[in-house]
């Protein structure tokens, strides 16, 4: 991995970003809303809507509106929320943290328990293990999300009447109910992961076990566990990290049927909320943080990739 693919690829996660940018700020400029009739309501009179938009720039041209606003965000100041009337950079990041929170959870719960059922899965290919698991796996994937969340919540709340069935507690404040908050949210979320990443792994696990040198790692004599741990599971591990930083976009706007039935006020939902009330700031910060989140979460992936396997090399 050379410093000069290095900053090709940081130059093409900006190149991402200021597309992204673009994209943005041309389809909320398509919305049919008037944000000075939306700050003001349906009654505001000509004289005061027509303050309002040469107070916010509406009525310069649209270049010039982008303009201010890349170079207002580039700085992290998105605007003031025409909802809630505060700066929409803090509500934004603040809900950023605890989607961020709930995809970490979610993400080494998969882990730890998706990569070795994998491997036991390939392991035992053709047995009753492996048909048992791959079935799992099946419904897991097949299972819309809202029926997780709720049979969940339902079995669980009874069995550990301790677990809180919806709410947020930040960790800061007490990380003892913080954790009990997230685990019905992490397991739900885990469930659509753990089949994803398991079946993943182990097909690449089955590949990796027929290739030239496992087997001739296998006539050296090295032991199973070494054979596993050195060249199986490295090899095996590579298109897995693909799989987990596409799912980060999965997990920071797709869990948004997740944070409404526990009451998580996190991005998806914040974002959620902004569009349903036409609130242009916040619509507009809520995606370029996730798409910048995204980015940077696939340029690391890349770099993971030429740490794992050694003969992959970015010149």
């Amino acid at each position: 991995m050379s410093l000069a693919w290095l900053l090709r690829r940081l130059l093409l996660m900006i190149y991402t970003v200021v597309i992204v940018c673009v994209l943005v700020f041309a389809i909320t400029q398509a919305l049919p809303a008037d944000a000075a009739q939306t700050l003001l309501g349906e009654n505001a009179s000509p004289e005061a809507l027509a303050a309002v938009r040469a107070r916010l720039g509406l009525n310069d041209p649209v270049w010039l509106q982008f303009a201010h606003w890349v170079a207002h965000a580039a700085t992290g100041n998105f605007g003031i929320s025409m909802r809630t009337g505060l700066p929409v950079a803090p509500e934004m990041l603040t809900a950023l943290s605890r989607s961020l929170l709930l995809a970490a959870g979610a993400l080494v719960v998969t882990l730890l328990i998706a990569v070795p059922l994998g491997i036991f899965a390939a392991l035992r290919q053709g047995r009753p293990t492996d048909t048992a698991t791959s079935v799992v796996a099946y419904l897991g994937v097949s299972l819309p999300e809202f029926v997780t969340a709720t049979v969940l919540a339902l079995l669980l709340t009874d069995i550990l009447p301790w677990l809180p069935a919806t709410g947020y507690v930040s960790p800061l404040e007490d990380a003892g109910l913080a954790l009990r908050h997230l685990v019905l949210p992490v397991l739900t979320v885990s469930v659509i992961l753990v089949a994803h990443v398991m079946r993943m792994m182990r097909s690449e696990t089955l590949d990796v076990l027929q290739s030239d040198y496992v087997r001739a790692a296998r006539l050296k004599g090295l032991p199973q566990r070494t054979v596993l741990v050195r060249h199986v599971m490295r090899n095996a591990l590579l298109p897995v990290i693909t799989i987990v930083a596409l799912d980060v976009g999965y997990l920071l706007g797709g869990i948004i049927v997740i944070e409404e039935i526990f009451a998580i006020p996190g991005i998806g939902r914040a974002l959620m909320i902004a569009i349903t009330t036409r609130d242009l700031p916040s619509i507009q910060a809520g995606a370029l943080i996730m798409a910048v989140t995204y980015a940077i979460t696939n340029t690391l992936a890349d770099v993971v990739y030429a740490l794992l396997d050694r003969r992959i090399r970015y010149d």
